[in-house]
C-alpha cells in the first residue's frame, strides 16, 4: 500500500475535475493506491478567524463550498479521492480549529507548523530571519508548537515535522536537538498522532526527506504511525522520490503504513 495524502491543487491550477484528473493519472502511474487532496486551509474565507496576517490574507478568498464541490464531482465520476485539509496549527486557536474541522467531512486533517508568530519559517521572503535569531530559540519555539499540535489531538498526522531545517539552519548541539525530538515523539505517542515521511524536502534547499533518520527512528521506537506523502503542488510531484521514502521507512523498521477514512485510521503493509 502506498499513499499520497499531502497534495495541493490551487497554486498551480483550480478545483476542476479536469485538473484533478491530472493528479489521479499520475498517482495511477506511480502505483499509489490512496490519493488525497489536502489544500491549505488558509486559502478559505472560513479560516479567517484562525490564521490572519498580511501574507496569508493576500492569498485568501476561496470558499469551502468550491472545495466540497470538487469531491462531489470526483465521486460522481467514480474516482476514489480522499478529502483532506492542511491546517496551520495556530496556538491559542484550538477551539476555532476544532469548530472548523468538525464542519466538514474530512477523511484526514494534516497539522503543520509554518509560522512562528508572523514569521513564515519556510518562505523565501523570510529566509533572512534565520540570520537574526538564535537557532536554539528558533528550534525551541518551532518544536513547542509541534508538541502542542500533537497534544491538541485535532490532527491525524503532522506535516513535514522538521520543516524548520528547510534552509539548512541547524543547531550544532546534537544533545539539544535530540532533546527536542524526544519531547515531540513523546507527545505524538501519547496522543496517537501520526507523521508523514515527506519527500518534499528533496525539492527544497535542505535536499533531505522530512523527517531526518534520527527523528524517524525515535518515532518508530515509540510506535508512531506513518504515511508517505509528496507535498505535491503540481501533478508531476505525485509520488516524487517514493523509492527513497520507502527505503528510509524500512531502514528504521517500519513495515506498515496508515490510511484514513472519515478520520479513522487503518494499518496496511508498506510498499
Amino acid at each position: 500500500m502506498l499513499t499520497d495524502y499531502h497534495v495541493h491543487m490551487h497554486e498551480t491550477g483550480d478545483f476542476s475535475l479536469t485538473w484533478l484528473e491530472k493528479y489521479i493519472e499520475q498517482a495511477q502511474a506511480k502505483g499509489i493506491e490512496e490519493l488525497g487532496i489536502s489544500e491549505h486551509a488558509y486559502f478559505f474565507e472560513e479560516t479567517r478567524n484562525i490564521l490572519s496576517n498580511d501574507w496569508v490574507n493576500g492569498r485568501r478568498g476561496l470558499q469551502m463550498k468550491t472545495y466540497l464541490d470538487l469531491f462531489e464531482q470526483a465521486r460522481s465520476a467514480g474516482y476514489k479521492v480522499k478529502m483532506g485539509i492542511e491546517m496551520d496549527y495556530t496556538p491559542g486557536k484550538e477551539k476555532e480549529m476544532e469548530a472548523f474541522i468538525k464542519q466538514y467531512p474530512f477523511d484526514y486533517v494534516i497539522g503543520s507548523v509554518h509560522w512562528i508568530g508572523d514569521w513564515g519559517i519556510d518562505l523565501m521572503d523570510f529566509r533572512d530571519e534565520y540570520e537574526k535569531r538564535d537557532i536554539h530559540d528558533v528550534y525551541t519555539a518551532y518544536f513547542d508548537q509541534v508538541v502542542t499540535l500533537a497534544q491538541s489531538k485535532l490532527f491525524d498526522f503532522v506535516g513535514h515535522i522538521d520543516l524548520v531545517k528547510i534552509f539548512n539552519y541547524r543547531p550544532t548541539d546534537q544533545a539539544f536537538l535530540h532533546a527536542q525530538f524526544d519531547r515531540v515523539v513523546q507527545a505524538l505517542a501519547d496522543s496517537g498522532t501520526c507523521i508523514e515521511i515527506s519527500t518534499a524536502g528533496l525539492r527544497k534547499p535542505v535536499e533531505e526527506i522530512y523527517p531526518e533518520p534520527a527523528l524517524l527512528q525515535k518515532c518508530k521506537d515509540a510506535g508512531v504511525g506513518i504515511v508517505i506523502c509528496s507535498d505535491a503542488h503540481h501533478p508531476d510531484h505525485i509520488g516524487y522520490a517514493y523509492d527513497q521514502a520507502i527505503s528510509l521507512a524500512k531502514s528504521v523498521g517500519y513495515q506498515e503504513i496508515q490510511t484514513f477514512t472519515k478520520r479513522e485510521r487503518q494499518a496496511h503493509p508498506l510498499g
